[in-house]
């Protein structure tokens, strides 16, 4: 089983000395061997088997506090290991997603129309993925809810209502809602599952048919859905626990599920997922290569896909970040969605030029922004795949990459502190919220907008610059100026090298929150890459806290810029409030601030077009203090 494909790696204006040391360390130290062998360890003889302080095992498992493994996580590549000896996987899968129909349809005497996929992180990213790159272009419609901002739901609801003559129950019967969670504290999918389980009483309709969920035993949505009777259902094919949530994709039923339903060749998808030895070693040589760069100060890995595939570049960027923002010693960061502009990068022989670039390219069809990238003489590692091949590989690739830069750095790749410190965070909050009526109450609140470290601007937006460091003297002048100081001194110090501008509220399905993200990426090209020359991220929150927040806090050098809409959605019906979103927010603000990073947050007073304007023309006004 497998495609035997030929996949090029080629590499321009390296060093070649450097990555070729590293890559050599592969064979030498024998460790795709010494992985299959550890993983079988695992499976024959247990967790115990396994020697914790072993580098390979030290980097691919869960210890406690006595140094004991335990979970191994090594899923990510045993699960393409296993395929090959479990041809019936498809099936299996194609069964299940239709016994699921059958339920539905014998139940509520509807057919499967609607999809709402609730989890975090790399629970529901690789949906949005598939979504992107057309995969589920099938009923059944797919949405990915992964917020708990009442507008997405909101948002949600609204877009399966559209163009459709039925009224809201009718809907809710034909929708299979999915909760996913590959952490024990997860609590996101809970509150969503929560009210759209709301929803299906509030109309009387029995909600078991369209409701299954995928967790770890006892985790909070195991006991959520479990006293509802909800079907469990479990991640892996092999009904094992062996991955991490970003790792779950692209041979879980987590991944697996949304395809089959869409009516993609899971048999091909799968066989695209199992790499020879020959590709698992060159993607191990792209590791070297970019380690190489990141040890010489070029450590901002800009992204170019094919355009048939630019909707993986978020899925690529948190299986990176996620899995190695660990050190400030060494990061990596991920630059994806932006136009490839000479004119914003620094010279290849700046001396502080810290840009590298990772080229993929179908065979027969080359990359005219490579090109462009290779001439300028800028580092350079151009990835060419058959045509036709199934996204699957590439995922698979990419996870061989992420392990292989674990391996360098001897860095485990399947754990996340930093995100488990947001949640830890976002709990605390929320119940000191509860109890004070509200987040606006807590003492982390008061002590955000009662500090004299604020400006407003137009009577819309206000800067809250509290916890940065200003150095001597205030800044002076309105906010943007204000803003624009801050941000053109840290970057001159070079204590933040990148940016990110984090909405906390839907930016994918409702009207308001879509032209809310082209403001931000207007601000994105304005402030950051054309005056500072400087990559930034754009996206929503609270998702990118469990997508790609572990390099911001654990590796840092970012200059955060997180925004909130003072007036949020509500869905009174089911009692569906902004009140644990606000929190966290505010509670990024926080492990921001408590890991030493730099982060400001705006609060804008709505999304209407008064102060959309007013934040349009804040960043515009920034961008002009910061030439």
């Amino acid at each position: 089983m497998g495609y035997n494909l030929i996949v090029q790696l080629s590499l321009f204006h390296d060093t070649p000395a450097a990555t070729d040391a590293h890559f050599h360390r592969f064979s030498r130290e024998k460790v795709l061997e010494r992985l299959r062998e550890i993983d079988g360890r695992a499976r024959s003889g247990g967790l115990s088997a396994l020697d914790a302080t072993d580098p390979l095992v030290e980097i691919g498992v869960e210890t406690d506090r006595a140094g004991r493994v335990t979970k191994n996580s090594y899923g990510v590549l045993n699960l393409s290991w296993q395929a090959r000896q479990h041809p019936e996987w498809a099936d299996q899968v194609l069964e299940e997603t239709g016994e699921i129909r059958r339920r539905i349809r014998e139940t509520h005497q509807a057919r499967l129309r609607f999809l709402i996929w609730a989890g975090m992180g790399g629970s529901v990213e690789d949906k949005s993925m598939y979504n992107a790159v057309g995969l589920l272009r099938r009923s059944p419609r797919c949405y990915a809810l992964d917020s708990t901002d009442p507008a997405k739901l909101k948002c949600i609801l609204a877009d399966m209502a559209r163009g459709s003559t039925e009224d809201p129950p009718s809907l809710l019967r034909s929708t299979l809602v999915v909760g996913m969670a590959m952490g024990m504290t997860s609590y996101e999918p809970v509150v969503n599952l929560e009210k759209l389980s709301a929803l299906y009483e509030q109309h009387r309709i029995d909600s078991r048919p369209n409701f299954v969920y995928m967790t770890l035993p006892g985790s909070l949505l195991d006991q959520f859905a479990s006293r509802r009777g909800y079907r469990k259902i479990e991640l892996q094919p092999d009904n094992d626990n062996t991955t991490a949530g970003r790792h779950s994709a692209p041979l879980t039923r987590g991944a697996l599920y949304p395809l089959a339903l869409a009516g993609v060749d899971l048999q091909a998808w799968i066989r695209g997922a199992c790499l020879t030895d020959e590709e698992i070693h060159t993607a191990w040589k792209l590791s070297a290569f970019v380690h190489a760069q990141a040890e010489a100060g070029r450590d901002k890995l800009t992204l170019i896909l094919p355009k048939p595939w630019a909707g993986a570049a978020l899925w690529t960027k948190q299986d990176f970040e996620e899995s190695l923002g660990k050190s400030e010693a060494i990061g990596l960061k991920v630059v994806i969605q932006e136009r490839i502009r000479l004119a914003n990068y620094r010279a290849p022989k700046d001396p502080l030029q810290d840009r590298m670039f990772l080229a993929v390219q179908f065979k027969g069809a080359g990359s005219q922004e490579a090109q462009k990238i290779r001439r300028a003489g800028y580092p350079l590692a151009v990835l060419t795949l058959p045509a036709g091949v199934p996204l699957s590989h590439y995922m698979q690739f990419v996870h061989y990459a992420v392990c292989g830069l674990g391996v360098l750095r001897r860095m485990n790749f399947v754990t996340q502190p930093s995100v488990e410190l947001y949640k830890t965070l976002t709990g605390r909050l929320f119940e000191e919220a509860c109890k004070a009526g509200g987040v606006e109450n807590t003492r982390a609140w008061q002590s955000m907008v009662r500090s004299p470290r604020k400006a407003t601007w137009r009577g819309a937006v206000t800067l809250c610059y509290d916890q940065v460091a200003c150095g001597p003297g205030a800044p002076a002048g309105g906010a943007p100026a204000i803003y624009a100081s801050l941000l053109r001194r840290l970057a001159g110090e070079r204590r933040v090298e990148y940016g990110e501008l984090t909405y906390f509220g839907d930016t994918r399905y409702c009207e308001r929150g879509r032209l809310l993200r082209k403001s931000l990426e207007r601000a994105a090209e304005r402030v950051f890459r054309a005056r500072l020359k400087m990559p930034v991220d754009v996206y929503e929150g609270p998702a990118m806290n469990h997508s790609y927040h572990e390099m911001i806090i654990g590796h840092g050098k970012c200059f955060s810029t997180i925004l909130l809409a003072e007036k949020p959605a509500r869905i009174p019906s089911i009692g569906y409030d902004a009140g644990y979103h606000q929190t966290q927010f505010l509670a990024t603000k926080l492990a921001l601030e408590q890991r030493g990073r730099q982060v400001v947050a705006i609060l804008i007073k709505d999304l209407w077009e008064k102060s959309l304007a007013a934040l349009d023309e804040f960043f515009r006004q920034a961008a002009a203090h910061c030439r």
